[in-house]
């Protein structure tokens, strides 16, 4: 369960952040949440496509893998990809509203965390001050924070337009298992094509164009996740 709490350099002095990958520091995971603005870096190693809220609005996300529980990226204490979604990159750090603004709040319960030792990055500076790899978080944070606000324009855009339209993939693995992804959304190509020039031209001027066309294109990367399943499959045999 989620214990956060608002970071301080008085209660947290000793905390650590334990900044290599694995299963037991929660990167087992087949999705990371991210915003538009990010679809450059990401589009080149992971599939982008839209999740459904509970609210009845979509969030982009990143597929890692394709089942439950399962990041492919993932190879024992190494992420085989040369960017890291933003938002995995910043955990166990979290923005939360304190006096009506965003602070940084920390997970004490997230299993990147340790207290004292020398075993990850420390925060905060021994005579006070914060150090290099707390104020990266910072910005990261941020950046994330400032993304996810923008995803409602984009999204708002999308759904004007008629641009998410629900997929279901189905795929064989090597050892002729059957397998289907669905529960997510994609860029409409069709309609995408459609547009006449005054929307594309709207789309355009806000990045959310761009945005588009760079999910359409990472959807290429399913067929990498194939072979990824397949080489894990392999390898456990």
């Amino acid at each position: 369960m989620s214990q956060a709490v608002l970071l301080n350099n008085i209660d947290h002095h000793d905390l650590r952040v334990i900044t290599a990958r694995g299963a037991r520091y929660g990167d087992d995971t087949m999705l990371a949440p991210t915003f538009f603005r990010e679809f450059r870096e990401l589009q080149a190693y992971y599939p982008l496509v839209f999740q459904k809220t509970a609210e009845g609005g979509f969030l982009p996300v990143a597929l890692l893998g394709l089942r439950q529980n399962e990041n492919l990226f993932l190879d024992g204490e190494r992420w085989d990809a040369h960017c890291l979604p933003i938002a995995v990159e910043r955990l166990p750090f979290l923005i939360g509203i304190a006096d009506e603004e965003p602070m940084i709040h920390v997970d004490l319960a997230h299993p990147r965390v340790a207290r004292g030792g020398s075993q990850g990055e420390a925060l905060f500076l021994e005579h006070g001050g914060t150090t290099a790899y707390l104020e990266r978080m910072a910005s990261v944070l941020r950046t994330l924070h400032d993304g996810l606000q923008d995803n409602a324009g984009f999204i708002a855009a999308l759904l004007r337009h008629e641009l998410l339209e629900p997929f279901a993939f189905d795929f064989q693995l090597g050892d002729r298992s059957q397998h289907r992804l669905s529960g997510f959304h994609t860029i409409d190509e069709q309609r995408l094509r459609a547009l006449d020039g005054a929307v594309l031209q709207e789309l355009s001027q806000s990045g959310y164009l761009e945005a588009a066309y760079m999910a359409l294109a990472s959807m290429s990367h399913l067929r990498d996740l194939i072979e990824r399943m397949n080489r894990r499959h392999a390898a456990a045999c």
